[in-house]
């Protein structure tokens, strides 16, 4: 059978995410390891999106593979109150590793459920009813997490929850007040008090953020943000729940992103590198107070495939090579590789108006004009027909390099286990690709 005649086939029957079927563009992908997949064709491709952001540890990894083939004969399925070593062994992991006093655990499918199960649970501790989120966030599909979300893929399914507040982002090279670096007082965080100050913050349940804003752009906050957002939410007794589903599990050089900062969030939410994408599961952690609450007072949350013994088997091998193997420190040392080849591609190309990266988490951002500023693509709109922008997806397939486009940027999220050769083999790839589509 074909590439094409495989792909036919999963077109009748099976739908794709996030688009148009029409327009779909699907990955062909057969096999992996390390940082490399495999397509039908048995052509190698630079994984530079680790799929959706996942695969940390990388493809074809034999002791996830080894980790889900002994729990898939040991134990395969299990009652939502089942008692099974994987989920122990789990749970103590997960304590382990978490910011500071974090030690009990609320184990579902997706960040989504992830997400969706914290704002219920603020709700439940707090008794009260509003949120507050940033206007360019991304916290899920589920009904309350798209809710929480900021950008425009929540507009179709509006109205969503009530009670959602936002609060502007930590966008340096956009302050939405006009400053510049080095200028502001952190009113990108500061201004937290002002919206709880028109609101009541006495109304207010919950902070949601992003350890580092994901795929809306990839802000690497300044080193005072964090810190001042959890001495205003202190001050009012509102809970700051870190969403860490893009950003935890080495995406940073940290375990979690808000570790750079030395904060600990009441709760905390991941999915992704929890499984490195091995198995669905999401996550999500509460510091002692909090879990105290449901010792009497009954939780009211749950779902079927709760703490699924092959997710929790999977996550629990994912823990110990992470560990094993210095994955988070590999993105921490690969950090300066990836920044000095995004500076050097903003350097060549003129098309790039900002750069940046954490850990393994890089962006890039594309303008019309580096003076006045304006983006290449608008916002939340399809790129001109006739634009470099257009065109870029295609030169970076055409190249074997799996790289996330979105609106006027560029995101480059490979396998913490990637080499420096490998990720400057890629980097070289998407200069190759913009001088393509710029000339």
């Amino acid at each position: 059978m074909t590439p094409a005649e495989l792909e036919a086939r999963q077109r009748r029957h099976v739908l794709f995410t996030w688009s148009a079927q029409r327009k779909a563009e699907p990955v062909p992908i057969a096999g992996g390891q390390g940082a490399w997949f495999v397509d039908h064709a048995g052509e190698r491709w630079l994984d530079f999106e680790s799929q959706v952001y996942n695969c940390n540890i990388g493809h074809g990894h034999p002791r996830l593979v080894g980790a889900l083939q002994r729990q898939a004969a040991e134990l395969a399925c299990a009652h939502p109150a089942a008692v099974f070593e994987a989920k122990a062994a789990l749970g103590e992991k997960l304590a382990a590793i978490s910011p500071g006093d974090i030690d009990t655990f609320f184990l579902c499918l997706s960040g989504s459920e992830a997400n969706e199960n914290a704002l219920k649970i603020a709700r439940m501790i707090t008794g009260r009813t509003k949120v507050i989120a940033r206007r360019r966030s991304y916290h899920g599909a589920s009904m309350g997490a798209l809710s929480l979300t900021g950008d425009r893929r929540r507009t179709a399914l509006e109205p969503g929850l009530w009670g959602v507040l936002r609060i502007e982002d930590p966008y340096c090279y956009r302050c939405p007040y006009g400053l510049e670096p080095g200028s502001c007082a952190r009113q990108c965080a500061t201004h937290l008090e002002h919206v709880l100050e028109m609101e009541d913050p006495s109304t207010v349940a919950a902070v949601f953020i992003e350890g580092v804003t994901g795929g809306n752009g990839g802000f690497v906050p300044p080193p005072d943000y964090w810190p001042t957002l959890r001495r205003i939410c202190d001050e009012h007794g509102i809970l700051l729940i870190s969403d860490e589903v893009f950003s935890g599990f080495g995406r940073t050089g940290r375990w979690f992103a808000v570790d750079h900062w030395g904060v600990v969030p009441d709760l905390i939410t991941m999915a992704k590198g929890v499984t490195s994408g091995y198995a669905a599961m999401g996550v999500v952690g509460m510091r002692p107070h909090i879990a105290a609450h449901f010792q009497d007072q009954k939780l009211w949350a749950g779902l079927t495939s709760y703490a699924h013994p092959m997710a929790c088997a999977v996550a629990s091998e994912a823990i110990d090579v992470y560990r094993d193997e210095g994955l988070i420190e590999a993105a921490a040392a690969l950090e300066p590789v990836l920044l000095a080849g995004l500076e050097a591609l903003k350097a060549k190309h003129p098309l790039i108006g900002d750069v940046r990266a954490l850990g393994l988490l890089g962006s890039v951002e594309f303008v019309l004009d580096r003076a006045t500023r304006a983006p290449a693509v608008p916002y939340g709109g399809p790129a001109p027909a006739d634009s470099p922008l257009a065109r870029l997806p295609a030169a970076l397939r055409a190249r074997r390099l799996h790289c996330a486009v979105r609106d006027n940027l560029l995101f480059v999220t490979p396998p913490l286990c990637i080499s420096a050769a490998d990720l400057q083999h890629g980097l070289a790839l998407i200069d190759d690709a913009l001088s393509e589509v710029t000339a």
